[in-house]
């Protein structure tokens, strides 16, 4: 719902019942500076002093969670807050257009807010609905399939300031889009199925049964599930926690949505059977924040799976196997989908990737055993336990077993999830998919691999071309230049910041990129782009830093054409023009003779 600014006046209004809920409890910070932002419209002065002191915690603490996620709002940017996804398969489905049609109808400058304090437009780096796009978020909630006439509505509906509650439902209608389903998505579920399977099992057995499956995690990384589990149950601990990583920020990554939206069930089983495993009481789910509006049906699945009694305590009868989950909500920080960087937003603070070791499964959430996983691996986990490991194992190949979901965009006629066995080619997939005369396909969104048309037969499975599930295809008409632009973009605005290589690198090579862009690249620029890639997989602190120049490294590589026609000069070129800075005084003046020019003989 649309909440006015009004209640910051008094900061206590807001927070008493905020802080109430949460017990006062400093590591739930991230949650309740989201929950007085969704109350008072924005996070004051006022009430970052009233938390601070309430929370028992240094005023610069809160005022640095505060500052760190691009979601919080240090000041009011109006009743309705509108951010486009600036993804690039966005920006090839008109984003840009949208964007200046959206400002031009409310007379309004990007990035700013309109004069009656009604409205702000501005951009996101993704809102996970790239199946969809263009997107946008207002106020948090995403409205997907963005067009004039979708705009022309939604103009309406702030001028006359209605509600969120009270616009017409589907505009917020986002689909799953489901193109073939598999042996995740294909067969039906009931709730509790699996974990009968395991007490009448037992833990240990359930493990084995883990092992045997050869289940790999599903976020990226593929380290054996059952390895990271067994870590955890051994693991010195008074507590052990199960955590779900579903900060689906990758570009190009939508899959762990279609998850949360329909197979909610399947995920919270996963969770449990770990928590069968390990021994663990409590569950959390880290949320992404473009996902908020999965918030509360999410809820009310874990409601219906208390009452059924699959939560809770001795569940399905079984004396002393006691577990609840819990969803943490996230707050637009990509940095997140690492996995000690997310124990940290768990905790209260920034989310800066931790030092390793100690892993999480030894030294986690709070400082207990925690174990971590993607939200597919914790769906495949669900079917593990009920199937067993033998079953699983039998599909895929020998290094990658099971399905893998993927989540396809760009340049397709049939853009959504497809399901399939590892060990399928590139090509199959773009067949299927409708692939237009496809020229390169960024396999795990930017920070994976992008591959050229000479690659096609290569194979999805960890072996090959390991994915967490993004699958964008670009065709012949696309310059591929500006995608590896685009990604040098969300990289520099994604870094946390925490070391010199990844904060100065990132933005360097972006900067660089908009050079070329610009008509001012040299071969220079692209030997420094390449000295700055290797500055960057070598002494960055984490994976971000460590693949921010991936896009960029094989787009020069296999798509070299598209650089060299950039290229102004040999040698070095000055980014800034300064006889071309000039051009405005020149023209106030009315002069343009060989003294008004710099580099001019008079």
């Amino acid at each position: 719902m649309i909440q006015t600014c009004s209640a910051v006046d008094n900061p206590d209004s807001v927070l008493k019942p905020i802080l109430a809920r949460h017990g006062a409890n400093p590591t739930r910070l991230v949650q309740i500076l989201r929950e007085v932002q969704e109350r008072a419209g924005h996070v004051s002065d006022d009430a970052v002093t009233a938390l601070a002191a309430a929370l028992g915690i240094p005023r610069v603490r809160v005022e640095g969670v505060a500052s760190f996620y691009s979601f919080f709002r240090r000041e009011s940017h109006g009743a309705y807050e509108i951010l486009l996804s600036d993804n690039i398969t966005d920006h090839m489905q008109g984003k840009k257009e949208l964007m200046q049609y959206l400002c031009e109808k409310l007379w309004i400058e990007p990035g700013k807010v309109s004069e009656d304090g009604l409205v702000s437009v501005w951009n996101t780096s993704d809102t996970g609905i790239c199946d969809q796009g263009p997107a946008a978020l207002v106020n948090g909630y995403a409205v997907p399939a963005l067009s004039r006439n979708r705009i022309d509505l939604m103009v309406e509906l702030m001028r006359a300031k209605k509600s969120l509650a009270d616009w017409p439902p589907m505009l917020f209608e986002v689909r799953d889009n489901i193109r073939k389903p598999g042996v995740l998505l294909g067969q039906p579920f009931e709730p509790g199925s699996a974990l009968e399977t395991v007490i009448a099992r037992g833990a240990s057995a359930t493990l084995k049964e883990m092992e045997r499956s050869k289940l790999r995690g599903r976020g990226g990384a593929g380290f054996p599930t059952a390895v990271k589990w067994a870590s955890c149950s051994r693991a010195a601990g008074k507590t052990r926690y199960v955590v779900c990583n579903a900060d689906e920020g990758e570009p190009g990554t939508f899959k762990d949505r279609v998850l949360l939206t329909s197979y909610a069930d399947l995920v919270f089983e996963g969770m449990t059977v770990c928590a069968r495993v390990i021994g663990a009481a409590k569950g959390l789910v880290y949320l992404r924040g473009e996902y908020r509006y999965l918030l509360e049906r999410l809820e009310a699945a874990l409601e219906a799976r208390r009452r059924a009694n699959l939560l809770g305590s001795n569940i399905l009868g079984e004396k002393g196997f006691d577990f609840d989950i819990e969803i943490h909500l996230g707050a637009g920080a990509y940095i997140c989908g690492e996995e000690s960087a997310l124990i940290e937003s768990l905790e209260g603070k920034r989310g800066q990737p931790r030092n390793r070791p100690p892993y999480p499964d030894t030294h986690g959430y709070l400082g207990e055993p925690t174990a971590v996983d993607n939200v597919e691996t914790f769906a495949c986990s669900a079917l593990i336990a009920k199937h067993g490991g033998d079953w699983f194992a039998g599909i895929g190949t020998a290094e990658s077993s099971g399905t893998k979901l993927l989540s396809v965009s760009g340049d397709v006629k049939r853009p959504g999830i497809y399901e399939y066995p590892f060990g399928v080619t590139v090509r199959e997939v773009l067949r299927d998919c409708g692939a237009a005369s496809p020229q390169a396909v960024q396999i795990s969104g930017p920070s994976g691999s992008c591959i050229s048309w000479k690659e096609f037969d290569r194979r999805i499975a960890f072996e090959d071309l390991p994915t967490a599930g993004a699958f964008m295809v670009f065709s012949r008409e696309r310059d591929m230049f500006e995608v590896a632009r685009n990604f040098s973009h969300f990289f520099a605005h994604e870094s946390c910041g925490f070391c010199t290589p990844c904060r100065v690198g990132t933005t360097l090579l972006r900067k660089t990129m908009d050079k070329i862009h610009a008509g001012h690249g040299s071969a220079y620029d692209m030997d420094e782009m390449r000295h700055l890639s290797r500055i960057l997989k070598t002494m960055s602190h984490c994976g971000l830093g460590h693949t921010a120049a991936n896009p960029v490294v094989d787009t020069m590589a296999k798509f070299p054409d598209a650089y060299e026609r950039k290229l102004k000069e040999l040698a070095f070129e000055p980014s800034f023009d300064l006889d071309g800075a000039l051009d405005t005084a020149r023209r106030i003046t009315g002069r343009d003779d060989p003294w008004a020019h710099i580099g001019e003989e008079p």
